[in-house]
C-alpha cells in the first residue's frame, strides 16, 4: 500500500496532519484493497499510517485494522470492521471535475466493478457512493433564463454520466 509522491496534507516532517473532520470508512476485510484502488485513481494521493491486528484480535493477526490515507487533500480512515455495517447512498463523496475529460476518467475508473446510476452517481466495487460532477454544476443548472434552467435539469435527469455539453446545449 504505497501512496503517490505528493505530500498534499503533510507537514514539513512528512507526517500526515489530521483534519478537524475525517471520513471514517468501514470495510469488511478489504480496506487494504480499497485504499490501493483509491490511491491508483486519484493522482494526488498519499498513504498514511497503517495499524494491524495482533493475535489479540478481533481480526486476523497481521491484517489491516485501520489505515489513514489522503485523496486530493482530504484525509480518510479505513477500518476492517467486518460485515456488520454497509455503505449506502445516504453518504457519498462528490468529485468536482474541471472538464468532460476529467468526468470521463473518474466515472470510468470509480465505476469499474461497481454500479453506474443516475445524474452522475455511482457506487464503486466496494459499495461506496460517489458523485462525479462538473465543478460548475450550480452554474450549469441555474442561470438567468428559467426555461434554459428547466431544460438543463431535465437533461440531467436523463443522464447517467454527466455530459457537460448536454447541459450547456439544453
Amino acid at each position: 500500500m504505497e501512496g503517490k509522491n505528493n505530500l498534499c496534507s503533510s507537514n514539513r516532517s512528512g507526517k500526515i496532519q489530521a483534519n478537524k473532520i475525517t471520513p471514517f470508512l468501514w470495510f469488511n476485510d478489504n480496506a487494504e484493497e480499497a485504499i490501493d484502488f483509491y490511491l491508483s485513481v486519484f493522482r494526488n494521493s498519499e498513504m498514511g499510517i497503517v495499524t494491524r491486528y495482533t493475535s489479540s484480535g478481533p481480526g486476523k493477526a497481521g491484517s489491516v485494522m485501520t489505515a489513514t490515507f489522503v485523496l486530493e487533500g482530504q484525509q480518510f480512515v479505513a477500518l476492517n470492521g467486518g460485515p456488520h455495517f454497509k455503505f449506502s447512498e445516504a453518504i457519498s463523496f462528490v468529485v468536482s471535475c474541471a472538464d468532460q475529460e476529467e468526468i470521463d476518467f473518474f466515472w470510468e475508473r470509480l465505476s469499474e466493478g461497481g454500479q453506474k446510476s443516475q445524474c452522475g452517481w455511482l457506487k464503486d466495487k466496494f459499495g461506496l457512493s460517489w458523485q462525479i460532477v462538473p465543478g460548475n454544476i450550480g452554474e450549469l443548472l441555474q442561470g438567468p433564463d428559467p426555461e434554459k434552467t428547466k431544460r438543463a435539469v431535465q437533461a440531467l435527469m436523463k443522464m447517467t454520466k454527466i455530459e457537460i455539453a448536454g447541459l450547456i446545449n439544453a
